[in-house]
């Protein structure tokens, strides 16, 4: 069964910064192509980056974070990271781990991140 954990939200002020981590396990994760969405509060899901199978060597970020995150992967480990700085109140939001696996898509329950002073 395909399952994801993310951790790493909390508050934080605006202008800091957040490491967000997701453990991947009931899949061969190296595999896959992996990804970061987000959902603000009485907003649709959005998916803000994503990142290639096996290697990474190819990334994904949504146009309007402005280079302000980068997405990583450990194979090894199992994980999936979302770097990010420069946090604005605009990126409050539940973050969640993607992937799709022949044709299903399998998300966390969600890390919330709130940025606010």
């Amino acid at each position: 069964q395909v399952q994801f954990v993310e951790s790493g939200g909390g508050l934080v002020q605006p202008g800091g910064s957040l490491r967000l981590s997701c453990v991947a396990s009931g899949f061969d994760l190296e595999y896959y192509n992996l990804g970061w969405f987000r959902q603000a509060p009485g907003k649709a899901r959005e998916g803000i980056s994503c990142i290639s199978s096996r290697d990474g060597s190819i990334t994904y970020y949504r146009e309007s974070l402005n280079g302000r995150f980068t997405i990583s992967r450990d194979n090894p480990k199992k994980m999936v990271y979302l770097q990010m700085t420069s946090l604005s109140p605009e990126d409050t939001a539940v973050y969640y781990c993607h992937t799709k696996v022949y044709g299903d898509d399998y998300w966390g329950q969600g890390t919330q991140v709130t940025v606010s002073s």
